[in-house]
């Protein structure tokens, strides 16, 4: 009787560690995979390098929400000044969610203001790389 409630028990830490490793997020070659993958996509987003940011972009996402010759033109005329994370966090689908705080510069008025965006960071298990799947950040928020 001692042997099958300690096997039970010992099931059921088992169980308990496999969910917890899993709730954790990506694995290590995904993390490994992570990390200069957003950097290089916050350094396109920084240089306003739009057009390589939109690599990063999820190709589902594009097709569903193709980036129109009036949004290419307002990215033109803004001027990211800074790109900082502020937080992240790991969803419950694996998913990797940041907010980010963005200093935009318009060319025109020299104005500066500062925005909050949300990024969701998708994991591609055929093409093994990640995907931001959330659209470029929305630097003008309703204007």
């Amino acid at each position: 009787m001692f042997r099958r409630l300690f096997s039970s028990a010992a099931f059921c830490l088992l169980l308990l560690a496999s969910t917890a490793a899993l709730a954790d997020g990506p694995n290590r070659s995904q993390r490994n995979k992570l990390v200069p993958t957003q950097e290089a996509y916050v350094a396109a987003v920084r240089w306003n390098d739009f057009d390589a940011a939109e690599g990063f972009i999820d190709p589902e996402y594009l097709r569903q929400q193709p980036i129109t010759d009036l949004q290419r033109e307002r990215y033109r005329q803004v001027q990211v000044s800074s790109y900082r994370e502020r937080s992240n966090s790991v969803a419950a689908n694996g998913d990797i969610e940041r907010r980010m705080e963005v200093s935009v510069i318009n060319r025109n008025t020299q104005a500066e203001r500062m925005v909050v965006v949300k990024e969701r960071w998708r994991w591609d298990s055929e093409a093994k790389r990640w995907w931001q799947a959330g659209g470029l950040p929305d630097l003008w928020q309703g204007q």
